[in-house]
């Protein structure tokens, strides 16, 4: 079976942050999805509700045997195992554990009702784009074929705070 090169963007707003981020890379490396490069860790201004805690991101490039549905399934099981609660009783966007968004799935490109490849809001993210510019700067969008460098250019007003340097 090939690998397929992936790329996620983890987030943490409760508890400890860094911790629960931590705990998210090495879950993945139990789950056989090999880490090639992460980011810096980022502090980041909530973006679709802001009266939470800020966040802090990095993104991951990351290799895999699973195909698409096969990857948000065991991304999902890591989260719940982090303690992320999902459903009904939780508000959509609201503060989380764990959040692990697949953002691009080599030049996949998907819309179903459980996955959207590449990530439909990436682009207008700052706390997505700037760790995943930082790990591949010279990656293209895979349907327009821009540099996402271009498209952080959009987003430089949101606040987004680098702080620890990638190990």
């Amino acid at each position: 079976m090939s690998l397929k090169k992936v790329y996620l963007s983890l987030g943490s707003n409760l508890g400890n942050r860094e911790q629960n981020l931590q705990r998210g890379l090495d879950a993945l490396e139990r789950e056989h999805i090999r880490i090639l490069a992460r980011s810096a860790i980022y502090e980041t201004e909530p973006q679709d509700m802001p009266n939470q805690p800020w966040f802090l991101n990095l993104a991951a490039e990351c290799e895999t045997q699973c195909f698409p549905l096969q990857l948000l399934a065991v991304l999902h099981k890591i989260e719940r195992e982090a303690g992320r609660i999902r459903g009904a009783e939780t508000l959509r966007k609201g503060p989380r554990v764990l959040d692990i968004d697949i953002l691009l799935f080599g030049n996949a490109v998907m819309n179903t009702p459980q996955l959207t490849i590449p990530h439909p809001r990436m682009l207008q993210r700052r706390f997505v784009l700037e760790p995943l510019v930082e790990i591949a700067p010279d990656l293209r969008h895979p349907v327009t074929k821009e540099s996402f460098s271009k498209y952080l250019v959009s987003v430089a007003s949101q606040r987004v705070t680098r702080l620890y340097a990638a190990p």
